[in-house]
């Protein structure tokens, strides 16, 4: 088992400063007026998903809204807070240690600290799953 070191994925320049373009100021965060993100501003390339991280906005936590097709999903990876995971249509295969759970629309699943965990469309049509991280920066160290 070989793992990489602990870094916020997308979020960082080659200098390792936050990658903020288009967030507000995180100065006036803490009393943030409420905002309206829109789904373009948080999707990840030309792709269905969006990646949103609370702390620009004053909010504590982070999230993924995958839309994945089938066999697609993240491979064993760990934060150092808990995830929270809540399908909205299709079938997810989670693994969460060395248990593996199957999850459809309206279920919720849960993973603590420190837990490797990955999840794949386990479906023929496609999986829509929020992934949501208690933390206001997303942190991931992939298993390799």
């Amino acid at each position: 088992m070989q793992s990489a070191e602990l870094h916020a994925p997308d979020t960082a320049d080659a200098a390792g400063a936050p990658d903020t373009a288009g967030a507000p100021d995180t100065a006036d965060a803490p009393g943030a007026a409420p905002a309206v993100v829109p789904a373009d501003a948080l999707r990840i390339g030309s792709g269905r998903t969006l990646k949103f991280e609370g702390r620009p906005y004053g909010s504590g936590i982070s999230y993924f809204l995958v839309d994945n097709d089938p066999g697609q999903g993240p491979d064993l990876h760990r934060h150092p807070y808990p995830e929270t995971w809540v399908v909205l249509e299709g079938e997810a295969r989670i693994t969460i240690g060395d248990e593996q759970l199957i999850a459809t629309a309206g279920d919720t699943a849960t993973v603590t600290a420190g837990v490797w965990h990955g999840f794949k469309n386990s479906g023929t049509a496609r999986l829509r799953i929020m992934c949501i991280h208690a933390s206001d920066v997303m942190v991931q160290e992939n298993l390799e």
